[in-house]
C-alpha cells in the first residue's frame, strides 16, 4: 500500500441549501486529479484512503458529503432536516466541487455508497471523468437494499431478529421505520435507534472497511439517518436506473474490484454491472467479503495504480 498522506491544502465550499463541504487535497499538487468517494452514505472521509493512491502522481481529493464528516450542517444535530440531502444534490455538489478547483476531468474512486455515487456521477457527466475505480460495488437498486435490510435475516437469524424487533415492524419498511425513530427529537428515542441499527450493519458486513466501532456520538447518528433516509427513499435512483445508463459509460474506462464473499453477490449486483458497462473490467477477489481484507485493499490499490 501506498502512505498515509496529509493534507497540503484544505477548505470548505458553499453548495446552496445552507450546505457547506469540507474538502482537503493529498498527494502531488500538479499531478493527476482523483476524487475519492466515501461510503454510507454518511460515514465521511478518511485518511486512510489515500493509501490507495501514488502521492507522487495523483492530485488526490477527498471531501465529506452533506451532513457528515466536518461538513455542515451535520446530521447528528437535533433536529436535522434531511430534505436537501438526496442523490441529486450530491451529485450536483460533486460537480460543483471540481469546478471550483479548476480540475477539468478526474478519476473517480469509490467504494460501497461511493461506488454508487461514482456511477451516477459519470452517467450525468462522462466528459469530466477519466475512469471510474470501484470496491464493493452497489447500484442503489431496491433488490440490494432488501437484501440488506431482509434476507440477510437469513444469513444472520438472531442479529436480524433484534433488529426487526426493535421497530415491530417484521413485514414493513424497515428502512422508513428506523427513519422515524432516528429523527425523533428524543434523545433516548434517535440513539437508541442509531445503536440498534449499526448494530445490525455491524452484524451483517463485519469486514466493512473503516468499520463503525469507531464511529461514536454524532457521528454515528449522522450514519444512521442518513443510510436509512436514502434506503427509505431508493437513494432517489429509478429502479435500474445505473444498469439502464450504462451506455452513457462507453467511452469511460473503468475497474470493479469485488470480494468473492460480498453478500451483496446474492443479487447479482457486480455481474449485471459488468454485463451492462462495456468499457468496465470486474475483478473478483477471492476469499474476500465487503471489505477490510489485505488482498481487497491491494486490488484496489493495483487498480487505482493502473491509472497512473
Amino acid at each position: 500500500m501506498h502512505p498515509v498522506t496529509e493534507p497540503h491544502t484544505s477548505g470548505r465550499l458553499a453548495v446552496g441549501d445552507g450546505h457547506e463541504l469540507h474538502w482537503q487535497i493529498h498527494g502531488n499538487p500538479t499531478g493527476k486529479p482523483v476524487v475519492v468517494l466515501h461510503g454510507g452514505p454518511g460515514s465521511g472521509s478518511r485518511a486512510r484512503a489515500t493509501r490507495l493512491l501514488d502521492p507522487a502522481v495523483y492530485r488526490v481529493v477527498l471531501f465529506d458529503q452533506r451532513g457528515c464528516g466536518r461538513s455542515t450542517p451535520h446530521a447528528g444535530e437535533p433536529e436535522v432536516d434531511l430534505s436537501t440531502n438526496t442523490t441529486d444534490h450530491l451529485v450536483a455538489d460533486l460537480e460543483l466541487l471540481r469546478a471550483s478547483l479548476d480540475v477539468e476531468r478526474w478519476l473517480v474512486l469509490g467504494g460501497s455508497w461511493g461506488a454508487v455515487l461514482g456511477l451516477v456521477y459519470a452517467q450525468r457527466y462522462p466528459e469530466r471523468v477519466t475512469g471510474l475505480v470501484l470496491a464493493g460495488v452497489a447500484t442503489g437498486r431496491r433488490a440490494e437494499t432488501d437484501l440488506l435490510t431482509r434476507g440477510l435475516g437469513e444469513v444472520f437469524p438472531r442479529a436480524w431478529q433484534e433488529f426487526s424487533d426493535f421497530v415491530g415492524a417484521p413485514d414493513g419498511d424497515l428502512s422508513a421505520a428506523y427513519l422515524e425513530r432516528l429523527v425523533d427529537p428524543d434523545p433516548l428515542v434517535h440513539l437508541a435507534a442509531a445503536d440498534a441499527w449499526c448494530a445490525w450493519e455491524e452484524a451483517m458486513l463485519p469486514q466493512t472497511p473503516g468499520s463503525l466501532e469507531d464511529v461514536v456520538g454524532r457521528d454515528r447518528l449522522a450514519f444512521a439517518r442518513l443510510v436509512a433516509h436514502y434506503w427509505a427513499h431508493g437513494s432517489w435512483l429509478r429502479e435500474n436506473e445505473v444498469l439502464d445508463g450504462c451506455d452513457r459509460l462507453a467511452g469511460v474506462p473503468g475497474i470493479v474490484v469485488q470480494g468473492e464473499l460480498d453478500l451483496i453477490n446474492l443479487v447479482g449486483t457486480p455481474w449485471l454491472l459488468d454485463r451492462a458497462w462495456t468499457a468496465g473490467e470486474l475483478v473478483v477477489v477471492r476469499e474476500t467479503a465487503h471489505g477490510g481484507s489485505a488482498a481487497l485493499s491491494e486490488a484496489w490499490k493495483a487498480a487505482a495504480d493502473s491509472f497512473r
